[in-house]
């Protein structure tokens, strides 16, 4: 039990010195994987989907959405899966309510029906969305696991996605790499 305790303090010193030494980019201690910094945490090529976004505190909303959606195992499976991945604050800014009426078990369909929409089947990091959008004269159309597309298009340097309802969201932080797929921080939840 000392042990454990004194491992998850070890982890925390190490992950609160990462965030520190390197703003955007950490290397773990056998110095043998690239992390990107999302939410505080630093993300693992190595682990799934599921294993670093529980670590993001400006994901906890997703995370909640995804376990109450029972989503957990399809996004710790093989995949290889995109995920544009909103932020708590993209949840935050649904009307008011609507997250607490999504996670409850009556709405597990519809919560399933969004979380599934910012997922993308393939692995698509930002030079791949870069020359679709470029290939596709300005945009690309992506198919979400979801079943209905949604649009990528080149803002200057980086990417916007925009949903089936018109609402255009940001690429924040792109190409966190997965052990299953890749990560897109986008800063607005996408609506089928």
């Amino acid at each position: 039990m000392h042990s454990m305790k004194r491992a998850s303090l070890f982890a925390l010193t190490l992950a609160m010195g990462l965030a520190v030494s390197a703003p955007g980019f950490a290397q773990d201690t056998a110095g043998t994987e690239q992390t990107v910094m999302v939410g505080g945490a630093a993300m693992y090529p190595s682990k799934n989907i599921v294993q670093n976004a529980v670590n993001s505190k400006d994901h906890t909303t997703l995370v909640a959405a995804v376990k109450a959606a029972g989503l957990v195992d399809t996004l710790s499976g093989p995949g290889p899966f995109t995920v544009f991945a909103p932020t708590n604050e993209a949840f935050a800014a649904l009307p008011k309510g609507t997250v607490e009426n999504l996670v409850k078990p009556q709405n597990k369909a519809t919560l399933t029906k969004i979380l599934t929409y910012h997922v993308v089947p393939g692995r698509y990091t930002g030079k791949d969305l870069m020359a679709l959008v470029s290939k596709g004269g300005g945009k690309a159309s992506l198919t979400t696991v979801e079943g209905e597309p949604l649009t990528v298009m080149q803002s200057g340097d980086a990417l916007t996605v925009t949903d089936a309802k018109g609402g255009v969201a940001h690429v924040t932080i792109g190409d966190v790499m997965q052990s299953n797929g890749v990560i897109h921080v986008v800063d607005k939840v996408l609506m089928p």
